[in-house]
């Protein structure tokens, strides 16, 4: 029956993640990771080839996917399917473990699993960032419990892995991890393994390490890039937030109402029975649900940590059940559950409102893929921008497609739609993994003069004649990069998609 549950998680969590990522388009989000993992493929790294301020662990397991599985829309829904299953699977384990019975668990999992990467269906690093921070906290939480030598390495292990996926939240639980093992040590002289955190932080470190030597990845490059400069940037995005009502209640209520059954169950577990580890857990839990909102306020993103609302209830459903069994609270328990995971369901699945595309009919509008290109044969096409005609909008990409076929010279494309270098088989690569307001510092950041000089060196590297701009024009981009060389680029409008820069007199 225990390994028919597991069957029945890991197939559920792997379908819905892949059919809702088959549904519906935010390009600069959705194209992010395709664009970057055939860039490795193509032995073309971050830091190193192209400026990123995010991880790059996404990019190497998509390569990895992209190797075995072609470069397609199905390799590339199934690297977040596989982080779905391995979070809902061990979600399901950590229940277990905890003393919840099967049926009840393979419950909260589901929902856990509806709810964790169908909101996107496609890699992204905040998804894995928080997932693989989730994921550490489970193994803390059965390290404290169980004290065995392999939770304990899991835990850092996961830790290191989140912070090379996104920079946060795991920076901050870095710090709540030292304090709660230093209480754990002086509270419960539980230190007989600790030493094996130590050893999952320096082997994860170590594998990241050795992947940058085997790549000559530059060491000041890296620390630019995903030190530095995102610290300039996030000291102003946290002073800039406004920690109002709104923003830190009223969009998290199911959320808070989840961690409000967490601290009754803390009460509980403590002032009525002195169970001092079970509150200490409990603790950590609270505690690391505010870090993930914290961060996620900050971070100033769509929501998505609204899948750790069934984590939460199945935790408050167990220890209500051993210190408070009172059936009115657990039925209350499973009637939150039930309508938040549909809420969130119909809203961010069904109604994508993470990849902006809420109150669009995704349904009836959107169109097969499959007009652009083979690769990405089922996937059910529609943008914000068309979302009356996808067709036309696929219709100027394949013209678009066409022409980029045709050239050439050495060019270079730079787009939110970065699936076009994969679909062109184009090997010149743009030296950004991609370009919104934060990725390319402002020119009055003191990190610019790096970021243009590696942009530029790049496109000497490959001898780039021509840029395309596909989608949104990015033309100020180049005005601030060649500005001591005025008007050393031509510029030709295509079509309403599609700008040519010639650059050949900027160098």
């Amino acid at each position: 029956m225990k390994k028919l549950n597991y069957f029945f998680l890991g197939i559920f969590s792997i379908f819905v993640s892949i059919f809702y990522g088959y549904y519906g388009i935010f390009p600069i989000d959705s194209f992010l990771i395709f664009d970057s993992g055939y860039k490795v493929l193509n032995n073309i790294h971050p830091f190193k080839d192209y400026w990123s301020i995010t991880g790059p662990v996404l990019d190497y397991i998509q390569a990895v996917l992209f190797y075995f599985f072609d470069v397609n829309w199905f390799s590339y829904t199934l690297h977040a399917a596989i982080i779905n299953c391995l979070l809902t699977t061990l979600i399901f384990y950590f229940l277990r473990k905890l003393g919840l019975k099967s049926n009840i668990s393979v419950v909260f999992a589901a929902c856990l699993a509806l709810l964790a990467y169908p909101s996107t269906g496609t890699p992204f690093m905040d998804h894995h960032a928080v997932i693989f921070s989730l994921i550490s906290i489970i193994f803390l939480i059965l390290s404290i419990k169980k004290n065995k030598k392999k939770n304990w390495f899991l835990s850092s292990f996961f830790l290191v892995f989140s912070f090379f996926s996104k920079q946060i939240p795991s920076a901050y639980l870095v710090i709540f991890f030292s304090l709660i093992i230093f209480a754990n040590h002086i509270y419960f002289k539980n230190s007989k393994n600790i030493i094996y955190f130590i050893y999952g932080g320096v082997s994860a470190l170590s594998f990241f390490i050795l992947l940058f030597k085997f790549f000559a990845v530059p060491l000041n490059s890296f620390l630019v890039q995903y030190f530095f400069y995102p610290m300039s940037i996030g000291e102003n995005r946290i002073s800039n937030t406004n920690f109002d009502f709104k923003n830190t209640i009223s969009q998290f209520k199911f959320l808070h109402l989840s961690i409000l059954f967490l601290l009754a169950s803390s009460f509980f577990s403590y002032f009525k029975n002195k169970e001092k580890i079970d509150f200490f857990i409990l603790l950590i839990l609270i505690i690391s649900n505010y870090i993930f909102i914290y961060t996620q306020i900050i971070t100033k993103n769509q929501i998505l940590i609204f899948f750790l609302i069934p984590f939460n209830l199945a935790i408050s459903y167990f220890y209500f059940k051993k210190y408070y069994n009172k059936k009115i609270i657990l039925l209350l328990i499973f009637l939150i559950l039930v309508i938040s995971t549909i809420k969130y369901h119909y809203r961010f699945n069904e109604g994508k409102k993470f990849m902006e595309l809420e109150n669009i009919d995704i349904k009836n509008k959107s169109t097969n893929a499959v007009i652009l290109d083979n690769k990405l044969k089922g996937l059910k096409w529609i943008t914000r921008d068309f979302q009356t005609n996808p067709k036309v909008e696929l219709e100027l990409l394949n013209n678009i497609k066409k022409l980029l076929m045709m050239e050439k010279n050495n060019k270079i494309i730079i787009t939110d739609y970065q699936i076009f270098p994969a679909l062109i088989n184009n090997n010149f690569f743009s030296p950004n993994k991609w370009f919104d307001n934060l990725s390319v510092p402002d020119e009055k950041n003191k990190y610019f003069i790096i970021y243009k000089d590696f942009f530029i060196s790049k496109l000497k590297e490959q001898k780039i004649k021509n840029i395309y701009i596909v989608g949104e024009e990015k033309i100020e981009l180049f005005i601030v990069i060649f500005n001591d060389k005025k008007n050393c680029f031509t510029r030709e409008k295509i079509n309403e998609l599609l700008i040519i820069l010639d650059i050949e007199n900027c160098y």
